[in-house]
């Protein structure tokens, strides 16, 4: 499966276990992680740094970042194309305020309407974060 798309995406938990998402005003209505498309002169972690000013606010602050892993799946809003997901963990500083093309932020957690995700956070990444004990149902 080859990628038409590829993102850097980034995955933060808060004290409730509960993964921070956003909602894009634009393209799908599906939840998505925080991040964007890797720009040729730039690492996934730079992009990140870049992509997290960008959608969550100039207040926010980004460390700790650590590879978790990379997924591809149908991307959210076209299923005509495969989306790459370079996945990192990473903390947050700051109180993420939607910016640019990101309508809400969301707190995802256990239990709660996995339909509302795109389908790399819903078929790929979930199920690999509760393999690995990261994540419970």
């Amino acid at each position: 499966m080859t990628a038409d798309i590829i993102k850097a995406g980034l995955l933060v938990f808060d004290e409730e276990h509960r993964i921070l998402l956003c909602r894009k005003n634009r393209d799908t209505s599906l939840l998505i992680t925080p991040g964007g498309r890797i720009e040729a002169d730039e690492s996934p972690e730079e992009c990140l740094v870049r992509e997290i000013s960008e959608e969550l606010g100039s207040k926010v602050s980004l460390s700790d970042l650590r590879y978790l892993g990379t997924y591809r799946d149908i991307a959210a809003g076209s299923t005509e194309k495969i989306v790459e997901i370079q996945l990192y963990s990473g903390t947050l500083s700051g109180q993420p305020v939607p910016q640019s093309e990101i309508a809400e932020v969301v707190w995802f957690g256990p239990g709660d309407d996995t339909a509302q995700l795109a389908p790399s956070i819903r078929n790929q990444i979930l199920p690999d974060l509760l393999k690995r004990g990261m994540w419970k149902e």
